[in-house]
């Protein structure tokens, strides 16, 4: 007998009701969860030669008991004196009034910032710039509590041979360094992507670590589509996220898990924060499997917005609310700090909608700062123009930036309407790399 299909049509046996039971227990028979009258177990109804009938299972093996057992162990464990260390970095790096300046781009990133302004991609000019950034004077060490760096950047000096880590203590900051080394595609999705460089992580953490770095940053990217971001994506990048995060705390690294969703796309409001939602969700379930102490960790999100190409306009405090609603469902209280990316906004809009964020009325348990590369950078980088005589504008444009961004992370910021040279350019790079 054969069904529509071509598959043979198979008449299907009644359960047995007993089987795998025990003693005393009692089974409903009815239908559907909770229906029907209770039968008690009664042995000799068992079946001759089941295992009920015969004999007792055996005790589970200590061996079995540790592959199927339902608590997972910590191992190996980060010491107390581990664990405080991580945790008094996090939380200098968000202390209030700081955020932190992502000068981490690469070699390639670096080069259409310079191409912008007339100015080629070479190494003493990427120092020089860099250098322009971290020599600015006092009045941004309130602000910045920590300085992301790139490989080749922090093993460069200042003019007067300082190397740049000691640059960047003295003025109180903590030293950063990215250790991912970018996207590659995922197979078997429609695009998307998962980062790469684990391989060697740990090395290269324990040598970062001996070269004046206290914290990591890796980032990860999803795409909002009509079938993205795909389950298999979240997942492989929540898992990313977790080792690297895992391999930094062994090294006595604090790690910036950055799962960044891009504004790339026509998406709304509601839909960036569902997505957010899922992701962030995702990545702090991997964070728990991969035993990540929350307290040694920040989290670098975007912020809730509409797509880039999104016709709807919405204001900075719907923005404000979606984000922090998204936060609050999402990321535990145990997280220090979170240090938003700026995701393509401008200078301006950037400080406001972080100003926003921090008035929003909601419980807020974690620090709510910046930690912008181009927002905070864009106007310094036009003043500059590749120019030295040009230093000190550009180091203007750079702390009226990090004043506003400080203010705002504190919920105190007021748009005065004098903007920088950049200031209201829309800083959205579509695909972004970094």
């Amino acid at each position: 007998m054969s069904g529509a299909s071509g598959f043979p049509k198979y008449r299907s046996l009644p359960a047995d009701p007993w089987q795998g039971k025990g003693k005393g227990h009692r089974r409903s028979c009815g239908h559907g969860l909770g229906g029907g009258r209770e039968l008690a177990y009664n042995p000799a109804r068992e079946r001759p030669g089941s295992l009920a009938a015969d004999q007792a299972l055996p005790a589970p093996s200590a061996s079995s008991q540790e592959l199927t057992g339902t608590m997972p162990y910590q191992y190996p464990a980060l010491t107390p004196e581990q664990k405080k260390e991580l945790s008094d970095i996090a939380h200098r790096i968000v202390a209030p009034g700081k955020g932190i300046l992502a000068a981490d781009e690469s070699t390639g990133s670096i080069a259409k910032r310079l191409q912008s302004i007339g100015t080629e991609n070479t190494e003493e000019n990427r120092r020089f710039y860099r250098q322009l950034l971290l020599t600015a004077d006092d009045r941004v060490n309130p602000c910045i509590g920590g300085v992301i760096l790139f490989h080749e950047t922090l093993y460069q000096k200042t003019d007067d041979g300082r190397p740049f880590p000691q640059v960047i203590k003295s003025k109180g900051g903590v030293v950063g360094i990215k250790v991912d080394k970018g996207v590659v595609p995922l197979a078997g999705t429609n695009g998307e992507t998962t980062t790469q460089g684990l391989d060697g992580l740990s090395e290269r953490c324990a040598q970062y670590k001996k070269d004046g770095a206290d914290f990591a940053k890796w980032r990860c990217v999803l795409k909002i589509g009509e079938h993205t971001p795909s389950a298999l994506a979240i997942m492989e990048n929540a898992n990313v996220l977790a080792r690297y995060a895992s391999i930094c705390q062994q090294n006595g690294i604090v790690p910036i898990v950055e799962p960044e969703i891009l504004p790339d796309g026509d998406h709304d409001l509601k839909r960036c924060q569902y997505v957010t939602e899922k992701v962030l969700a995702a990545v702090y379930k991997a964070l728990s499997d991969h035993h990540i102490y929350l307290e040694g960790t920040l989290l670098k999100p975007n912020m809730v917005t509409p797509g880039h190409a999104c016709t709807q306009k919405y204001s900075h405090e719907e923005i404000a609310m979606a984000t922090v609603t998204a936060l609050r469902r999402t990321v535990p209280p145990a997280v220090t700090g979170i240090t938003f990316l700026s995701g393509g906004q401008s200078e301006e809009e950037a400080s406001i909608n972080l100003n926003a964020i921090n008035k929003c009325p909601l419980l807020k348990p974690w620090a709510l700062t910046f930690s912008y590369g181009r927002a905070l950078q864009a106007s310094a980088l036009k003043a500059w123009g590749g120019k030295k005589e040009n230093l000190k504008a550009a180091q203007e444009e750079y702390v009226k930036r990090a004043l506003a961004n400080s203010l705002a992370c504190q919920g105190k910021y007021t748009s005065s309407g004098q903007a920088g040279a950049a200031a209201s350019e829309s800083l959205f790079i579509s695909n972004h790399a970094y």
